[in-house]
């Protein structure tokens, strides 16, 4: 497993020089907002700092195939590289880039992701990166975004964390590490699925640096606006494949959960046609679940990128265009009704509304009672949210 992590890792290492590059600045400086992953959350905190405060002394670290440079200082990493905080941020920086880089090159020459550097209010909190592509021909609003990040935890939150089951001593402050990757990509043509995933790390402690507990949580979903029973299979079958690396039953256990979570209880149907969820994640060795999510994040990229390529240039109708605006209206109803990560970003201090709601998509619609006629695609589509199926 250690050696899969190692082969990761070199696939990305360049060099911190490349840090300042016009993909990295905006007007000099690192300007942005913060993102913590929880289940697609983004937490705000702003700073700014300039790109020659990045660049430090030579590092055994190379990073710039990297969006932007580590969160966290080089040198701490460097002086830890068998830490689990330190290999899931070599990771999702790692997962961001390659994503990034590939929507990159379906999008064409010359649209490239705005990169924005941040730290929280308080920098020793950590802060992220958050990449956006917006308006461009093939996807109308992308964002993939990322969080490392330590700070207290508030009651709100805590009383979160004992109701699913964390045992927390109500007379202790406790603290936080998050460090995970989210991201939501809005084709324009409505051909081509949404898709959405995330994978984060957590661990917690009380300010006497007992009671600890740490786990993986993540997913990965897809939401098309017109069914395509060969996209959804391929689709389901690259993320069992990497489940069966790890666990016989993890595929259809997590298939089960993934439909369950993303249900929207007054519509009776679900946000899509289902993927992946988990959470709460433990191994008795933090390596076997590291694995297994670092292969979950691996495979968003042969999950999705074919289903761009063959639809990306399908021809659209107006009333096509219609359909892909009311299905959006749902998939904003579950985000801001439903969703656990962004309940989170809400409880928690200093967040910020555009942060937060930075999955929602451009453009959506919503009409007084619509209903799909029977027989076609839009009421095809309609039925499956209703009825889930096994794909694979």
């Amino acid at each position: 497993m250690a050696t899969r992590f190692v082969r990761g890792v070199a696939r990305t290492m360049t060099t911190v020089a490349a840090v300042k590059t016009p993909r990295l600045t905006r007007a000099g400086r690192y300007i942005g907002t913060s993102l913590l992953v929880s289940g697609g959350v983004a937490l705000y905190a702003s700073h700014q700092g300039s790109v020659a405060a990045a660049q430090k002394a030579p590092s055994s670290l190379d990073t710039s195939t990297f969006m932007a440079a580590p969160v966290t200082e080089l040198s701490d990493l460097e002086g830890k590289p068998h830490d689990m905080r330190t290999k899931m941020e070599l990771m999702i920086m790692r997962i961001q880039s390659e994503f990034c880089r590939a929507l990159e090159v379906e999008e064409g020459e010359g649209c490239k992701f705005t990169v924005d550097k941040w730290r929280r209010h308080n920098p020793s909190e950590g802060g992220g990166v958050t990449c956006v592509l917006q308006d461009g021909k093939i996807f109308e609003k992308a964002g993939v975004n990322i969080t490392v990040m330590t700070a207290p935890l508030s009651k709100e939150l805590q009383a979160s964390m004992r109701a699913r089951g964390k045992k927390l001593p109500e007379d202790k402050k406790f603290s936080f590490f998050a460090a995970g990757i989210s991201s939501v990509i809005h084709p324009r043509n409505p051909h081509v699925p949404t898709i959405h995933f995330n994978y984060r790390y957590f661990e917690m402690q009380d300010e006497d640096g007992n009671n600890k507990h740490w786990w993986f949580g993540g997913g990965t979903d897809l939401t098309p606006y017109y069914l395509d029973e060969g996209d959804v299979k391929l689709f389901h079958g690259v993320l069992k494949s990497a489940c069966d690396r790890h666990h016989p039953d993890y595929y259809s256990r997590f298939k089960k959960w993934c439909d369950d979570y993303f249900f929207v209880k007054f519509r009776g149907e679900r946000r899509g046609v289902g993927g992946i969820f988990f959470d709460d994640l433990e191994d008795a060795d933090p390596e076997n679940t590291f694995g297994f999510v670092r292969d979950c994040a691996e495979a968003v990229i042969p999950s999705y990128l074919p289903l761009v390529k063959k639809h990306k240039n399908d021809a659209v109708s107006e009333a096509e265009r219609r359909w892909q605006l009311l299905r959006r209206g749902r998939y904003v109803e579950f985000n801001l009704v439903y969703d656990r990560g962004t309940k989170f970003g809400f409880a928690t201090p200093n967040a910020r509304i555009e942060s937060i709601l930075m999955s929602l998509p451009l453009h959506a619609r919503w009409e007084y009672m619509h209903q799909p006629a029977p027989g076609t695609p839009e009421y095809k589509i309609t039925e499956v949210l209703k009825n889930p199926k096994d794909w694979v």
